[in-house]
């Protein structure tokens, strides 16, 4: 097996996606760097620093299957430099490019220094990992909107400590996980700007080795690229790489809470809903029965992996004078872990939404299972509208504590009080009693998520 499970042949699949995987594959780490050796040559050339002719040869010779993979891993190793043997090798096909004028090989990364391909190669792969994150967001968040219409009035207790607390629908709890995917989308679009920056300063960040055109380079390099042109170099601050950890470490984090979720309620005490299931699925070597959410369970380890990489991007943070090399040979390692493991969060997260068997009946089997406990607020408030609101706390917690340690129905426990029985009578308690009267605005915020710039009017909400 690989060293790390993401490359895992068996095992791959479970961690992340292929085309995930695909943007931190080794050649296209190698044709960015050299599409940003393009970029910048071609802009040099434009303003006049180099010849036109020199950076029609690099980017004649910038191609990943050009570069002889086994020559650079044995130069990297000789070198201990990660560049250097890939301009060698540039400059070499350059320098056996018919067309291309002696000497243009000497014109490969002019002006720029390690860091600044290495940093930007980053960026380009952030960018497209983007696109990947933002897509599958998108479409997580149309299965659950279709699961928030379809069950927006689907009653099922509502949990607190673990424990049945109020009754409010299932709609309500996935459009919950609706509109935190939808901040997701929004922090994902609002940190583009300060996080797809390009990286070109030379050695000390100051352009000092082009004295002339350093900034207009920069720029028209940046357009290049498609990234947008720092206003200073940004060397040792890596906030921005911060940042966008930050947010994939929040949508990772939703797939875990929407897959525990899902674990919880598949209990087989439970069994409100179910992760899909076929008939090759296996749930156990051993227990023939066993339907265990291992899709779920798989979610919820690839959150916490990511809060582990992510972790790293903040050490980052702190960096030493104008270059810290220690950060960068942690960002090969934890941008694509990051990367990889939020995808693959994203993609079973799809796979479970899609096909979600939701129990509508045991839903409501459970809600009653307490035999009206659960509605106990509803009856507190209406018989705090004669004694108070404290005072009825009181009352129904001995009525409800009487109702659970005996076994008897809460609604006999109510109707045997003499003090409830004074202010209520046994219509307006079996009214109380009914769960579909007490999910609040459950039902009107859940239209509110799915149209957002719907407004709903109180007056004509059912409390």
């Amino acid at each position: 097996m690989p060293a790390h499970i993401i490359d895992s042949a068996i095992f791959r699949e479970q961690y992340g996606t292929p085309e995930m995987r695909a943007v931190f594959e080794e050649r296209a780490l190698i044709q960015r760097w050299m599409d940003i050796e393009v970029a910048l040559a071609r802009a040099e050339a434009e303003l006049g620093v180099i010849p036109q002719s020199a950076a029609d040869a690099i980017g004649r010779a910038a191609r990943a299957e050009h570069i002889d993979l086994d020559a650079l891993r044995a130069g990297v190793a000789q070198t201990g430099h990660p560049i250097v043997p890939l301009i060698r090798a540039l400059q070499s096909l350059c320098d056996h490019d018919p067309a291309a004028p002696a000497g243009s090989g000497e014109f490969v990364h002019f002006g720029a220094t390690t860091q600044d391909i290495v940093d930007t190669a980053v960026v380009l792969q952030l960018k497209q990992a983007g696109t990947f994150i933002k897509a599958d967001l998108i479409t997580l968040s149309n299965y659950l909107r279709a699961l928030s219409e379809a069950h927006k009035d689907t009653l099922m207790a509502g949990r607190t400590h673990g424990q049945q607390a109020l009754p409010i629908t299932f709609g309500y709890k996935t459009a919950v996980w609706v509109a935190e995917l939808d901040r997701h989308f929004d922090r994902l679009k609002d940190c583009e700007p300060r996080v797809f920056i390009g990286q070109f300063g030379g050695a000390s960040g100051t352009l000092a080795s082009l004295p002339v055109h350093g900034l207009r380079i920069r720029a028209r390099m940046m357009e290049l690229l498609g990234l947008r042109d720092p206003i200073i170099t940004w060397h040792t601050a890596h906030d921005g790489f911060a940042e966008f950890a930050n947010v994939l470490v929040l949508i990772a984090g939703t797939c875990g809470k929407i897959a525990r979720e899902i674990i919880n309620l598949q209990r087989s005490e439970i069994w409100e809903v179910e992760e899909p299931h076929d008939g090759d699925k296996i749930g156990s070597s051993t227990m023939p029965h066993k339907r265990n959410p291992m899709v779920c369970e798989a979610i919820v380890a690839l959150a916490r992996l990511a809060f582990s990489a992510a972790r790293n991007a903040f050490d980052g943070l702190i960096q030493d004078h104008e270059r810290d090399w220690t950060v960068n040979q942690m960002e090969w390692a934890w941008v694509p872990e990051l990367c990889v493991y939020t995808a693959g969060a994203l993609a079973h997260t799809n796979h479970v939404m899609r096909d979600l068997r939701v129990y509508p009946d045991r839903m409501r089997k459970n809600a009653d299972s307490l035999g009206g406990l659960m509605l106990s607020e509803a009856v507190m408030f209406e018989l705090a509208k004669h004694v108070g609101k404290q005072t009825a706390h009181e009352l129904l917690h001995g009525c409800s504590m009487l109702a659970m340690d005996t076994g008897i129905p809460f609604r006999a426990a109510l109707l045997h009080n003499v003090e409830v029985m004074q202010h209520l009578n046994e219509a307006t308690i079996d009214r109380l009693l009914s769960p579909t009267e007490y999910t609040g605005f459950a039902h009107e915020m859940v239209v509110r998520v799915l149209k957002p710039d719907m407004s709903v009017s109180d007056s004509n909400a059912t409390p």
